[in-house]
């Protein structure tokens, strides 16, 4: 070939080797059907071979077409490294770092993270969102922060993610409630029937309730309140709206006071990973990479 292949081009053609068909893969990419067309036959002239094999049925690789799939993987990866890190240098440069967080890390873990990651790196300016933990994910994906803090599991495939902690979800009541006082354990069954005092939809605390549920072959009631801070949803629940599912970090003191008391669940613990989430490379770089040592140490 006389010039080197345009990027677009390779991941046109990735795109129709995972998607089977050129117009899924245009689509993709918001390109028209007929432009994909021109591109990899444009291509495939350039090359001087047969890439794909087309049908009324879709596009399938030749063997050709397989190893130039592969090459071009390796090429668009590198290229995406390349302009991450040069993100990363421009960040470094300007000693900035925006970072995005679920409610409950921001509440109960962020504040010690940070004290100590400035400690050792003073001339980093810090930027905090709190968010819950739908919208962190979806502003990492979107370039708005460079990493995100979060409970959930549920991403997308270009946000990459490492667990950085585990917390226990508490099923808490007031000391009046019937729950409090039964020796029997509580079933995720009951839970799943009794209107509860929940987090918004969005939020990394009531997605794991809902997933252990579904886990279960359960889906919870409507909830008895529908509240967007874990404090509200604490006081919520000490004032017998109902009860509530929320971190051992958030309700430890009010269960230590005796306000609210912990239930057991008969199925065993609500535990959950807590994450930190990114876009680019393997792991994250720059003061993004700084601030995940720092919590993992």
């Amino acid at each position: 070939m006389a010039r080197w292949p345009d990027l677009a081009t390779l991941e046109l053609l990735v795109q129709v080797a995972e998607l089977g068909s050129m117009g899924a893969a245009a689509e993709r990419l918001g390109m028209t059907q007929p432009a994909a067309s021109r591109t990899l036959a444009r291509f495939e002239r350039r090359c001087g071979l047969t890439l794909l094999e087309r049908s009324p049925r879709g596009s399938r690789l030749t063997s050709h077409g397989a190893l130039m799939v592969d090459w071009s993987r390796e090429v668009l990866a590198a290229a995406e490294r390349m302009s991450l890190s040069a993100a990363a240098l421009r960040r470094e440069r300007s000693a900035q770092l925006r970072i995005a967080a679920s409610m409950t890390v921001a509440e109960y873990l962020v504040p010690a993270w940070l004290a100590t990651f400035r400690r050792v790196h003073p001339d980093v300016g810090l930027d905090l969102a709190v968010l819950n933990s739908d919208d962190v994910v979806a502003g990492v994906a979107a370039g708005r922060h460079d990493l995100g803090l979060v409970e959930t599991t549920r991403l997308p495939n270009r946000v990459h993610s490492m667990v950085i902690g585990r917390d226990e979800l508490w099923v808490v009541v007031p000391p009046q409630h019937a729950w409090a006082r039964r020796s029997r354990r509580v079933t995720l069954a009951e839970l799943a029937r009794t209107p509860l005092a929940l987090r918004e939809s969005g939020s990394g605390t009531r997605r794991v309730l809902e997933d252990a549920l579904a886990e279960h072959g359960l889906a919870a009631a409507d909830p008895a309140a529908e509240l967007s801070s874990n404090a509200a949803v604490r006081i919520a629940a000490a004032a017998g709206a109902g009860p509530a599912v929320l971190s051992e970090h958030a309700v430890r003191p009010s269960v230590a006071s005796g306000e609210l008391v912990a239930v057991t669940l008969a199925e065993g613990p609500l535990q959950r990973e807590l994450r930190a989430v990114w876009i680019g490379g393997a792991r994250p770089i720059g003061p993004a990479g700084d601030l995940v040592t720092t919590i993992l140490r």
